[in-house]
């Protein structure tokens, strides 16, 4: 009997015993409004909610709205310059080096090492600009003082400011690496430094475009791979120019390329030539300008190895490397000395190896100017 009772099969739970304790149901999104709440977790956008759009460009098929772009290049092929003549452009409401043209609109510039007064202003100036639409990045204005405007926490106020502006339509950043200031050649670092440059061009609606510069000794690896840093750069730029030196079997002079594109066609280019020119408006004030010529065909892997295929820059010693630079440097006219030290060391050379090759070259500073205000400019003989 106690065993039969043992195997018994228990009496199930009465109706009323199963409703004494029910477990409670999962609120619906209705009822967490309700309360207001917020729930917590991952959203998920469903593709037939999402309505296409088509790419929203500033110049057709080479700087776009809201995107990351960079441009890298060789020393002394004006990178800095091409990126002030393009923004030149889009203030004045000039042409594109296509003859597109540009509507009308304000430039937000944040430069790292270039001042405003003597290089960057000038260029612009050089180059057509509208002086009442270029605004330039300087400092902040906090509650102990002033200091450095840094993007990792100064994004909402630059919003507000840019806001303020009002039809911002490009932001330009030299050198983007100073976006980044963890280790530039670790990819999760210039990811995480470039995401608040990259979410604010896309609530602005403005292109944003970065400068940078190729790494030393790179020659012959694909362009893209020889963007200084962490491969993240050209990774997250949707378009990438190179800037180099024509070969003299292509004709000579400068040249801008697309590099990569993931928003249309990846190849072709412009060319260009760096002038010196002399401001009328501000005496003894000179500035680079950008003379942009015919286009070009052909991907800018093709048009980079054969303007090097004449000089393997790896057999070259250190001081014939400095020596070419600054004739390339100085080719359009004389340059200040902090700009030429400034792309120096961009281009990982010792300044004393540059100061060698001053000497070998008989290039004699000379001085504009006088006392603080001067400034001291260096010119092939």
């Amino acid at each position: 009997m106690a065993a039969r009772a043992r195997e018994a099969p228990r009496p199930s739970a009465s109706p009323v015993a199963a409703s004494a304790s029910p477990v409670p149901p999962r609120p619906s999104a209705s009822s967490v409004a309700q309360c207001g709440r917020v729930t917590l977790g991952v959203n998920l956008l469903q593709g037939a909610s999402v309505q296409p759009e088509p790419v929203r460009w500033l110049w057709p098929g080479w700087l776009a709205k809201g995107k990351l772009h960079v441009i890298a290049g060789q020393p002394g092929t004006g990178k800095t310059s091409l990126a002030l003549s393009l923004a030149a452009t889009l203030t004045a409401g000039g042409r594109w080096p296509d003859g597109t043209p540009a509507a009308p609109g304000n430039v937000l510039i944040w430069s790292g090492e270039d001042d405003v007064r003597d290089t960057l202003m000038p260029r612009l100036l050089s180059c057509g600009a509208d002086p009442k639409r270029c605004f330039f990045i300087t400092d902040v204005q906090a509650e102990d003082g002033r200091r450095p405007f840094d993007p990792s926490r100064d994004m909402p106020a630059l919003l507000r400011a840019a806001r303020e502006v009002g039809e911002v339509r490009l932001l330009l950043v030299d050198p983007i690496v100073s976006a980044v200031a963890a280790d530039s050649h670790k990819n999760a670092e210039v990811r995480r430094g470039l995401a608040p440059l990259v979410t604010l061009a896309e609530r602005l609606d403005c292109a944003l475009l970065g400068i940078s510069h190729f790494s030393k000794g790179s020659a012959g690896r694909d362009p893209l791979e020889r963007v200084t840093g962490s491969l993240a750069f050209g990774a997250l730029a949707r378009i990438v120019f190179a800037a180099f030196k024509r070969s003299e079997e292509d004709g000579g002079g400068r040249c801008l390329a697309r590099v990569k594109s993931n928003l249309g066609p990846d190849e072709g280019g412009f060319i260009y030539e760096l002038v010196l020119d002399a401001l009328a408006d501000h005496p003894g004030v000179t500035a680079t300008r950008v003379d942009w010529g015919t286009a070009v065909a052909g991907s800018a892997r093709a048009l980079l190895a054969r303007a090097e295929a004449s000089c393997d820059p790896e057999a070259m010693s250190a001081l014939d490397e400095a020596c070419a630079f600054l004739q390339e440097l100085l080719a359009a006219g004389p340059v200040s000395a902090t700009e030429v030290q400034r792309q120096a060391l961009e281009a990982g050379m010792a300044w004393r190896t540059v100061r060698r090759a001053q000497n070998r070259l008989g290039i004699t500073p000379r001085r504009v100017g006088f006392g603080k205000d001067s400034t001291s400019f260096w010119g092939l003989p």
